[in-house]
């Protein structure tokens, strides 16, 4: 028997096995981003949320699409999921490859990002005005995000959940007020505002 065909088991062995692996950390890819945005699913954004809250500038924030129903029931569900999508690739666009953005579930994202030089009111307004703009190549679909955000170091010690609670509330606020961006309060939390769709553009 020659080497070559001695050889041959393990060389077909091993090429199997390298397919495999391929295979398996394509499927881990998969696995951590959402199937309809491309953003990071919870867990994995989690992940990578607490790294970057390492660094003092960074910052909280939330959005949550309004009247997503609406847009659902008049337009369909296919429109629902364009408008999905085009509100992912605007915020991963804003934050940058320097931050992160994940889908939390249904029509809510989260994002945390790297503020240097001082300037996320700015940058969120921006962003507001970014989001609201109809979908490309669907005029007829759009609708306003609110955002909710908050400084880590306003809290030094606090943790990602404390700080997307109080995102989260600060949301809220934006969707009662006049104005799509609402920064966090100082101060100790209020109830917790989970389920609670109030707001001046509608429920979502």
């Amino acid at each position: 028997m020659s080497t070559l065909t001695a050889a041959l088991p393990v060389l077909v062995l091993g090429a199997a096995w390298c397919v495999h692996t391929v295979w398996m950390v394509r499927r881990l890819r998969t696995a951590r981003r959402d199937p309809l945005t491309g953003l990071w699913t919870r867990d994995t954004f989690t992940r990578r949320a607490r790294r970057l809250l390492r660094n003092r500038h960074a910052v909280v924030l939330l959005a949550d699409v309004d009247h997503f129903k609406q847009v659902n029931d008049t337009h369909g569900h296919a429109a629902g999921d364009a408008l999905l999508a085009a509100t992912a690739a605007r915020l991963a666009h804003a934050v940058g490859h320097g931050g992160t953005v994940g889908r939390l579930g249904g029509d809510e994202f989260a994002a945390v990002f790297i503020d240097r030089d001082h300037t996320a009111p700015d940058r969120l307004d921006t962003l507001a005005r970014i989001l609201a703009r109809p979908v490309h190549g669907a005029p007829q679909v759009h609708t306003t995000v609110s955002l909710g955000w908050v400084r880590a170091a306003d809290h030094h010690g606090e943790e990602l959940p404390g700080l997307l609670r109080r995102a989260d509330e600060a949301m809220y606020a934006a969707k009662r007020s006049s104005s799509p961006v609402h920064r966090a309060r100082f101060g100790r939390l209020l109830a917790s505002v989970a389920g609670r769709r109030p707001g001046r553009r509608g429920a979502a």
